[in-house]
């Protein structure tokens, strides 16, 4: 008889962003998959056991939890922010549709978490209010040119952009690639968020303008949000600078 996977998103890093639902996941697990800094946000009973890997070995990591819970195991998947952001539930979902037939009778249960770009666009104001994407930059899985063709179209449309994975020590030119790029399409006053394990007790988050936005600010653990040419700062006297997309767009009806 197979048992249960579930696929947790443990938020940005704050305990208290892990959703209830996520946290009852948890309390009836036996088993944990993840990479290790994931897995070191959970508190474990002495019944349960990890399983830890290296961050880029998802589908063997996928591999071997559905193996455990085909056979009967009650399995937990833990990724960072949303488990279907750039995470674990689409290697689920890869490995199901191309592996072992029995995987497919595992009662698969994904549950929604909170996303770095939400994390920090609620730190830094609303910037996310009127239209957005979001995009890797890791070009691990996908070629180059097709990043820079669609932060270019993204751009060129209007939205604000959210940026994961923008730099690592393997890739450390292609978020001022992605500047470069941006400053081709967009106003120079553009404001880029540079948004750092968000509700954190090491958050930083720092905005500057596009037209001076340094690369050197962000690391992995970094979400970087650009702005689009509607996207606006509110100055305060005493307090952080609010940073704002309005939900109407020039030439549009109210």
């Amino acid at each position: 008889m197979s048992g249960r996977l579930y696929v947790i998103g443990t938020g940005p890093g704050n305990p208290d962003q892990m959703t209830p639902e996520a946290a009852r996941a948890v309390a009836v697990s036996t088993d944990f998959f993840g990479y290790g800094p994931y897995l070191d946000r959970i508190a474990y009973e002495p019944h349960q056991t990890r399983h830890t890997s290296d961050n880029r070995e998802e589908l063997d990591r996928a591999a071997a939890a559905l193996t455990m819970a085909a056979g009967g195991r009650t399995v937990c998947v833990v990724s960072g922010g949303d488990p279907g952001v750039f995470a674990m539930a689409a290697a689920l979902c890869e490995a199901i549709d191309k592996g072992d037939p029995a995987w497919r009778a595992v009662d698969l249960v994904v549950l929604p978490g909170i996303t770095a770009m939400l994390a920090v666009a609620a730190r830094t104001g609303a910037p996310l209010g009127h239209d957005f994407c979001a995009i890797s930059l890791s070009d691990n899985l996908k070629p180059w040119e097709i990043i820079e063709k669609r932060l270019a179209l993204a751009a060129q449309a209007g939205f604000v952009i959210a940026l994961y994975n923008p730099i690592s020590k393997a890739r450390p030119w292609q978020l001022g690639r992605a500047f470069e790029l941006l400053r081709r399409e967009l106003p120079g006053t553009t404001p880029v968020i540079f948004g750092r394990a968000a509700g954190r007790p090491d958050e930083r988050i720092v905005v500057q303008p596009l037209a001076t936005a340094d690369a050197a600010v962000a690391d992995m653990a970094t979400c970087v949000i650009i702005g689009s040419p509607e996207t606006r700062i509110i100055a305060r006297d005493g307090k952080s600078d609010l940073v704002y997309t309005p939900r109407f767009m020039a030439g549009g009806s109210r």
